[in-house]
């Protein structure tokens, strides 16, 4: 099955070297470019595609609020988006995921890695480079927000999922969580999943932010 993606940047030289490198794997497929947000809205809209790679800085209205309608769209529940810029900072990182981002990602990041994103991506996991997802920790332990929903949004989950859901908010892998509880990566999977569905979060960085929201997790905590 060949994965289908957008580019949205406002630089053409910078959506050509993503092209190429794209189009270069078997699995992908470049569907649309677009040099602004709204560009990107409407090809999203109208080529289907599987995840959008979306630059912050464009034209218009820029590539968080373009993210936020996209992931805003019931029609467009199975669209990714990974949010791929030059400028790592923490108040990028926040609004990125508050937005519904699936990842956010430096344009400095290696050919392979960046494929292997848009696979993860798609896959329905999420995806946080080192950099970024020490901002979004660093959000949480700086501002004293969490907890801002009540914990008992967690009512729905099982011991097991709850269990799963903290693990991954403290940035552990499937197969990481795998190996910690000796089970299948397929079961840890499975689990997560659910607790996403019930939960009605979109992906793991949703779901990671729910854990600290609800005090679930909290900076500082261990898991060991």
């Amino acid at each position: 099955m060949t994965i289908r993606v957008i580019l949205a940047d406002d630089q053409a030289l910078i959506r050509s070297g993503f092209r190429v490198l794209i189009d270069s794997a078997e699995d992908l497929e470049v569907v649309g470019e677009a040099s602004t947000g709204e560009q990107a809205v409407r090809l999203s809209r109208s080529m289907r595609a599987d995840v959008v790679l979306m630059d912050i800085r464009m034209p218009g209205i820029d590539g968080i609020a373009a993210t936020r309608v996209i992931t805003g769209d019931d029609d467009l529940a199975g669209v990714k988006v990974v949010v791929l810029t030059t400028f790592e900072t923490h108040a990028y990182v926040i609004e990125s995921v508050r937005a519904g981002a699936s990842g956010f990602l430096s344009k400095s990041i290696e050919p392979v890695d960046l494929l292997d994103a848009i696979r993860t991506v798609a896959s329905g996991n999420a995806l946080l480079s080192p950099k970024a997802t020490r901002a979004l920790l660093a959000e949480f332990a700086t501002t004293g927000a969490a907890p801002q929903i009540p914990a008992t949004v967690l009512d729905v989950l099982t011991t097991r999922e709850r269990e799963l859901m903290t693990l991954a908010a403290h940035g552990l892998s499937n197969d990481q969580i795998a190996e910690r509880l000796f089970l299948s990566p397929l079961t840890v999977k499975t689990h997560i999943n659910r607790a996403m569905m019930k939960l009605a979060v979109r992906d793991r960085a949703q779901l990671v932010v729910l854990a600290y929201q609800t005090g679930l997790v909290r900076p500082g905590n261990s898991i060991d």
